[in-house]
């Protein structure tokens, strides 16, 4: 089994990294391969909305001149999916949601469903909470299972390794990682005695006709 983790701070060794590697290291005792992906440095631009990549082959984007297409199917390929921000305006960083955005939209339709997801933000102080709640809304609206833990997955710090400190903090997101460990081993276990949900086609309504 494997989970990768998104790092969507532009610092990239900085807390949000750490959050990451405290979170792969309880994967990792748990015989699970985790990878961290640096996202929020590099230069990624937001969706066009033009739908190329609902026709072309493999969902690939329209745009190929960032990292999106060339780490799509790793995260595809994943059994598990780690999203990490530092705190922007209440919200996810700007490279970060330019990622998730094309990236869930390329993916979510097929090759999320059932997989495990986690989330986890860092705040100097306030905030985190939104973060947080927007990570989620990517998993929810994949059909992902969401790993619990006793707390919000939020960790406090602003300077570089500060929120080694946060010790309520730092033993959420441990904890938050164990379950999501222990979510990965059920599922892998029940595949083939308890078939996911089949669903038929989507029904779509809008608002407004």
């Amino acid at each position: 089994m494997k989970v990768i983790a998104l790092n969507g701070s532009p610092r990239e060794n900085g807390n949000t990294f750490f959050a990451l590697s405290k979170m792969a290291e309880e994967l990792i005792k748990e015989g699970i391969e985790t990878e961290i992906i640096q996202v929020g440095s590099r230069k990624i631009r937001g969706c066009m909305g033009c739908g190329h990549c609902l026709q072309s082959e493999n969902n690939y984007c329209a745009m190929t001149d960032d990292i999106l297409n060339k780490t799509v199917d790793i995260v595809r390929e994943a059994d598990g999916l780690i999203l990490g921000s530092p705190t922007y305006y209440s919200g996810i960083s700007g490279t970060m949601k330019s990622f998730l955005d094309r990236l869930f939209y390329t993916s979510f339709r097929k090759y999320f469903k059932q997989k495990v997801g986690a989330s986890v933000s860092i705040a100097r102080r306030a905030g985190a909470v939104d973060v947080i709640h927007q990570l989620n809304n990517y998993f929810n609206l994949a059909e992902m299972i969401i790993a619990p833990s006793q707390y919000w997955t939020i960790v406090f710090g602003a300077a570089q390794g500060e929120i080694a400190k946060d010790d309520e903090g730092i033993q959420t997101i441990q904890r938050n990682a164990q379950a999501m460990a222990w979510l990965l081993k059920i599922i892998d276990a029940t595949r083939n005695t308890i078939p996911f949900p089949v669903h038929d086609g989507r029904a779509r309504t809008n608002f407004i006709r």
